[in-house]
């Protein structure tokens, strides 16, 4: 055992939601390395409604964890976004750890290299898989990396380090955080990223709730941190402004023209459907525009919490 520990006092957040094949075995390797380098140290699971044993998990092995453990229970499903920010709310630690799976498919070590890299300068380091397997992650992440006005890439993560600085800076930007990697790349301080391999790990299997919660948070992401639903909606206005030209000139055209063709029944209804279409679309945008800003604006709680449990040893 190290005997010069850090003496950076740590947090350890940790999303908890129907894990309770993982939970106990990942929070007692945390618990060690934490406690292998740091004289103090604090764990918080963020429990976001588990129907499962999960809780009990957590609890049984309470007992030998030697920092102080919190749990967070949440009033009804919130979601990870949700779940993580009041998890970080509650943390008090110079450096704050961010845990959004319970899966190790790392080596464990790389808790401590990801630290020490925050050390030299990065106020986020963050722990990625160097092949991702989702399809759907790739077309999310490819969309908003080409459409975001940041320089610094998304991708997916496992988890992350963030400094003090870095928490207080994306506080300060917005009073709700909807999606936090979108406001850590936008924060304007320095990130880095440290790859590692995952081959022979098969894809996370998620159930309906966070598949549903993902797929939300994918597309008002894309809305609020990037301009694709813009050009999507200046594109379509374009296409629709020139089949209307063209429509009026082709109706010219036959006006003028000395021969009458069989009226033209087929091509109003199609230039009728797709400008209907057009316009149904580009008020779709509007609305979940609307939606977002409103839940953004005039929602006063972040999220809901139904108890906070501090555990003793």
């Amino acid at each position: 055992m190290l005997t010069n520990k850090e003496k950076n006092f740590i947090s350890a957040v940790i999303y908890l939601h129907n894990n309770e094949k993982h939970i106990g075995k990942f929070i007692q390797s945390i618990s060690k390395i934490l406690d292998d380098n740091f004289e103090k140290y604090e764990i918080i699971c963020v429990n976001d409604h588990s129907t499962d044993n999960s809780l009990q998990g957590v609890k049984s092995i309470a007992c030998n964890i030697n920092g102080a453990l919190s749990i967070i229970n949440l009033s009804f499903y919130q979601g990870l976004e949700m779940a993580m920010n009041a998890g970080i709310d509650l943390a008090i630690g110079d450096f704050i750890f961010e845990f959004d799976s319970n899966i190790i498919d790392y080596p464990i070590d790389t808790i401590m290299h990801i630290y020490r890299r925050s050390l030299e300068g990065y106020d986020i380091v963050s722990v990625a898989p160097k092949v991702i397997k989702s399809n759907t992650s790739k077309i999310f992440y490819s969309v908003y990396n080409k459409f975001s006005k940041t320089n610094y890439k998304i991708r997916t993560e496992t988890f992350r380090i963030l400094s003090r600085r870095a928490i207080n800076r994306v506080h300060s930007m917005s009073r709700t955080i909807p999606y936090r990697k979108a406001f850590y790349a936008n924060c304007g301080l320095k990130t880095d990223t440290i790859l590692y391999s995952n081959q022979n790990i098969d894809n996370i299997k998620y159930n309906e709730l966070l598949k549903e919660s993902r797929k939300e948070t994918a597309i008002n992401s894309i809305i609020l941190f990037t301009d694709a639903a813009y050009k999507f909606a200046i594109i379509l206005t374009i296409i629709m402004m020139l089949v209307t030209v063209g429509t009026a000139l082709y109706t010219s055209l036959v006006f003028l023209g000395n021969v009458k063709p069989v009226e033209g029944w087929t091509t109003t209804m199609l230039f009728l459907s797709f400008a209907f279409f057009g316009i149904f679309a580009i008020s779709a945008i509007i609305i979940k525009y609307l939606s977002i800003i409103l839940d953004l604006i005039f929602k006063k709680q972040k999220y809901t919490i139904e108890s906070i449990e501090k555990i003793n040893r």
